[in-house]
């Protein structure tokens, strides 16, 4: 393994003096210490992700593109991963992340949301939560409850019903107001026990509302 992020210091140039100084960064920063003698073949898909960060390393760029770097590997690996580009950013290295995993997008501080080659939206997290549903967002949930997308989605007040897990997540005009009504409507459909709650949007249900507006429009 050490061989392979020496290989790469001399694809970008680094001095023999400065080069085993800039390994031992990239091998620590990158948590690979004691597998320096690894050879890459055998080491897990987390392993290899951060083999490939501490590749990048070695002339210490100022910009980094990273093209989704956590996929495939464990949730503790990609824990584990954000908190080295975090490390990166803290100390003055800008991070171009592409990622599927809105979860993870909201770890940046600015997002790009691209549908179809075409920018959607732009902004922080938070601002994309804030303005970007022009509703109120409710969960519901219970027995069967994938059998009412239809019926919910004709209710008075209901903008969009998306899935989510188990759970459907509507896009109301008066959650409080409602929440109690549409589950009564549920009841007297034959569908009983459900409850609904409002709830903040997560970057998902910005992205998923957001793809959906903009499939509506004309190209």
């Amino acid at each position: 393994m050490i061989e392979d992020l020496r290989f790469f210091g001399g694809i970008y140039g680094v001095s023999r003096e400065r080069l085993e100084e800039r390994l031992r960064f990239a091998v620590g920063m990158a948590g690979l210490t004691g597998r320096e003698a690894s050879l890459v073949a055998i080491l897990a898909g987390g392993w290899k992700q951060r083999l490939a960060l501490g590749a990048a390393l070695p002339h210490q760029p100022s910009i980094l593109f990273l093209d989704e770097p956590t996929s495939g590997v464990d949730p503790n690996s990609r824990r584990r991963f954000w908190e080295l580009i975090h490390t990166l950013g803290s100390e003055g290295v800008s991070v171009l992340v592409s990622t599927h995993y809105m979860d993870e997008a909201e770890y940046c501080n600015r997002i790009a949301l691209i549908n179809r080659g075409r920018l959607i939206a732009l902004g922080t997290p938070e601002d994309l939560k804030r303005r970007s549903l022009g509703a109120e967002l409710l969960s519901i949930e219970g027995e069967r409850i994938a059998s009412a997308i239809d019926l919910l989605k004709v209710a008075s007040g209901v903008q969009d019903v998306a899935v989510f897990g188990s759970a459907l997540h509507l896009l109301v005009d008066d959650a409080e107001k409602q929440a109690p009504l549409l589950v009564a409507d549920l009841a007297a459909h034959g569908i009983s026990g459900a409850t609904a709650r409002r709830i903040a949007p997560t970057m998902e249900d910005s992205f998923v509302h957001l793809v959906a507006q903009a499939q509506r429009q004309p190209s």
